[in-house]
């Protein structure tokens, strides 16, 4: 054997073995979530449906747990999302450190995409005065989500969710069933919708008012998919379970 071509192997090789592990490379999903007595549980929801997403073993897995009080809030090692290959939001009305709101800019303006649950609605939508060293960002809901915030159906008649008319065959709703579900999480009144071209895939009634309760959009170059779905109880739904999973895939597919 030549020395040519014990050089040309050994390059072979390796380049072989890089292609590999490359391919072997999982996407990375990193949850950020907030415990607030009205964030709907979503410091116990999460963790257990991030659990089962990695014991599926198609993605890597990252939950960060904030800390601190809603207009002074941060999340300990919040630099993953530099490496993450898709956001999950479950927070509600908090404010960030400077560095750790442009961060998350960055990675949305960076064509980052992004899942969203209930009260990613208001997730930055502050009330009362922010400290100096924070940043609340209320322009999220429409520039992002694009949607708006306007209150809240009645608690007692829940949502009775189906599927928005022409979005049968899209791939998040892959295995969801067209009667939908009933769920007893509350609606939340979005339209109008700022993004008229938004896609719309689940609506929810209650009583005689209809509001989406599940639509994806461009932010940018981002994939957004938002739903307002995410009430603890929700959780336990096979069809929620299906949905949120089917549109991780979906966001990630755009990266």
């Amino acid at each position: 054997m030549t020395v040519i071509f014990r050089c040309f192997l050994l390059v072979f090789v390796t380049l072989a073995a890089a292609d590999i592990s490359l391919a072997k490379k999982k996407p990375h999903v990193v949850f950020l979530i907030s415990e607030d007595s009205l964030n709907y549980e979503a410091h116990k929801t999460i963790p257990v449906f991030a659990e089962k997403l990695r014991a599926a073993d198609q993605y890597e897995v990252t939950v960060l747990l904030g800390e601190g009080t809603n207009n002074a809030f941060r999340f300990p090692g919040m630099e993953i999302l530099k490496k993450a290959d898709l956001v999950v939001l479950f927070s509600r009305r908090i404010a960030l450190p400077h560095a750790q709101m442009q961060l998350f800019k960055d990675y949305l303006k960076n064509g980052g995409p992004l899942v969203a649950i209930r009260t990613g609605n208001h997730a930055f939508t502050t009330r009362g005065e922010v400290g100096k060293d924070f940043s609340a960002w209320p322009e999220f809901v429409a520039d992002i989500l694009g949607c708006g915030n306007y209150g809240y159906g009645p608690v007692e008649l829940g949502t009775d969710v189906s599927i928005a008319p022409g979005a049968t065959n899209h791939p998040i709703l892959k295995n969801f069933k067209p009667g939908g579900y009933h769920s007893i999480g509350n609606l939340y009144r979005v339209t109008p919708l700022v993004d008229k071209k938004a896609v719309v895939l689940l609506n929810g009634k209650a009583g005689e008012e209809t509001q989406p309760v599940a639509w994806t959009r461009m932010a940018g170059k981002s994939r957004v998919f938002y739903t307002t779905l995410g009430y603890p109880a929700d959780f336990s739904e096979g069809q929620f379970n299906t949905l949120l999973v089917n549109a991780i895939a979906w966001a990630i597919a755009g990266r």
